[in-house]
């Protein structure tokens, strides 16, 4: 389907047209019709499908229109135009770095919007532009792009009034979920009229999402695009490794050529600045992403990489999802992301856009049993590398059993006895010159049990009674030679 053959404004078909947009993706063909329509809308679908655009074109649509078309489903409840000193739309993202995606595609696809305006509200800024905010917000602002924390401030605070909000957008749900705001989205739609029309996005469908659809959403169009696998121009490989090892296969990895535009995902912000630091000591040009910088600065740092004054970009999952950036050559995972859906999600950076792209994952000792999983999900094994050269090969790739269950404490005090339980039927089995294990079992390869009356008794109790006899036996023997000699002398 064209963009030409939906009910769009001419304002936003002629922004299209200006950006090469003319053809719609699955889930903008599905979605854009029934929210101009009206309907509440339950979208599943991973990023880099074009979802933004699937809200963004028709809300700002139909505030170009100034209100919503004659026989359209919310008629009954919205009639008349869009006021202009109220918030009419709200889209919360779990992060800044979406927020200010969302709101770069907005100011595209309203150039030619004059009367709709948008502010951006999200934490991390100086006071003035916690200013702007409430002015914005005070005055009306047709849209606000916020993250849940910054918006939850201005409400407690009374800066924002959504009594008149007509649109309420929640974008990456699950992962607004995961990060802990789900108290927080729930206070801000107990602050939305009955009549507000809801979109929710998810990049997966786990029972917390369909809970909170039941909760704040009405009657809603379910659109599932299919969780796609990534993209067939993704060339996956990774490389079984130890955890030391890791830092010497990056090297290796950039001595082989001259890499251009890649981004190293790794959990922890610790890992991130030493990655970052590894690789200035090569002289490479490399900038770090991560939770410690300032938002000015995290700002600078996309704003570098994006204008290509920056080559490798070292990242936590801040950049994993909604970021938009065409000319990804490879992603490396640092390490092994615990959930199959992320993983897809971090190696979806490269080959978009119809480009070719290359995603290499280390995988330690400890990250086998994930890498399995994700391995499982994809329906495929990922291809293995040789370690480099000079470098020890590394831990047999096998399935293992988890370890993290039943590591606590009292399974550490159980082993801790099991092991004294051992010793003591260790010098006993010694003793007697027969093998003998922890737990009392068979030790021989005929079942011959270690102790010679096959007494199944604790090890560590039948030597305590023996010294304890012989002690005795010893002190009364003491006792009887002792009253002889007495008697003798009498």
């Amino acid at each position: 389907m064209y963009f030409e053959d939906l009910d769009l404004s001419d304002n936003i078909l002629d922004a299209l047209y200006d950006m090469r947009f003319e053809e719609c993706t699955p889930i903008q063909e599905k979605c854009i019709p029934e929210i101009l329509e009206g309907r509440d809308i339950m979208g599943i679908a991973q990023t880099g499908t074009g979802k933004t655009a699937a809200y963004l074109l028709p809300v700002l649509s139909l505030l170009d229109d100034g209100c919503y078309a004659p026989g359209s489903y919310g008629e009954k409840n919205r009639k008349g135009e869009f006021p202009h000193d109220a918030i009419n739309c709200v889209i919360m993202s779990p992060t800044r770095e979406l927020a200010q995606q969302i709101d770069q595609a907005m100011q595209g696809f309203g150039y030619y919007l004059d009367t709709v305006s948008s502010v951006p509200v999200y934490g991390g800024n100086d006071g003035g532009r916690f200013d702007q905010e409430v002015k914005a917000m005070r005055t009306g602002a047709d849209m606000l792009i916020a993250t849940p924390g910054r918006l939850i401030s201005h409400l407690q605070i009374g800066n924002l009034d959504l009594s008149r909000c007509s649109f309420f957008i929640l974008d990456e749900a699950d992962r607004m979920l995961d990060m802990g705001f789900s108290d927080d989205i729930m206070t801000i739609a107990k602050q939305l009229p009955e009549t507000c029309q809801k979109i929710m996005f998810s990049a997966t469908m786990p029972e917390k999402i369909e809970q909170l659809a039941r909760t704040i959403l009405h009657d809603p169009v379910e659109v599932k695009i299919a969780v796609s696998k990534p993209a067939e121009k993704i060339r996956q490989s990774a490389f079984v490794c130890y955890e030391p090892q890791k830092l010497q296969i990056i090297e290796s990895i950039f001595r082989q050529g001259d890499l251009d535009r890649v981004i190293i995902f790794s959990g922890k912000k610790t890992k991130v600045k030493d990655i970052a630091t590894r690789l200035k000591m090569m002289n490479i040009n490399c900038g770090a992403m991560h939770s410690d910088l300032t938002q000015a600065e995290r700002d600078e740092i996309m704003y570098l990489f994006k204008a290509g004054k920056i080559n490798v970009l070292v990242a936590t999952d801040i950049v994993a999802r909604g970021i938009d950036i065409d000319d990804i050559y490879m992603v490396i995972n640092y390490d092994v992301p615990h959930d199959a859906e992320d993983y897809v999600h971090r190696i979806g950076r490269t080959a978009r856009a119809q480009r070719d792209g290359k995603a290499i994952t280390l995988v330690s000792e400890e990250d086998i049993y994930y890498f399995r999983q994700i391995e499982r999900f994809l329906e495929k094994e990922v291809e293995k590398n040789q370690m480099p050269e000079g470098l020890e090969p590394g831990p047999e790739y096998k399935v293992v059993k988890r370890k993290e269950k039943g590591r606590g404490r009292g399974k550490r005090h159980s082993k801790k006895k099991g092991s004294q339980k051992k010793s003591s039927a260790e010098k006993k089995a010694s003793a007697n010159n027969t093998p003998a294990s922890a737990n009392n079992t068979p030790a021989s390869a005929n079942n011959t049990p270690a102790s010679a009356n096959n007494t199944p008794a604790p090890a560590s109790e039948k030597p305590a009674k023996k010294r304890k006899r012989a002690k005795k036996q010893a002190s009364k023997k003491s006792e009887n030679q002792s009253k002889t000699t007495e008697n003798q002398s009498k």
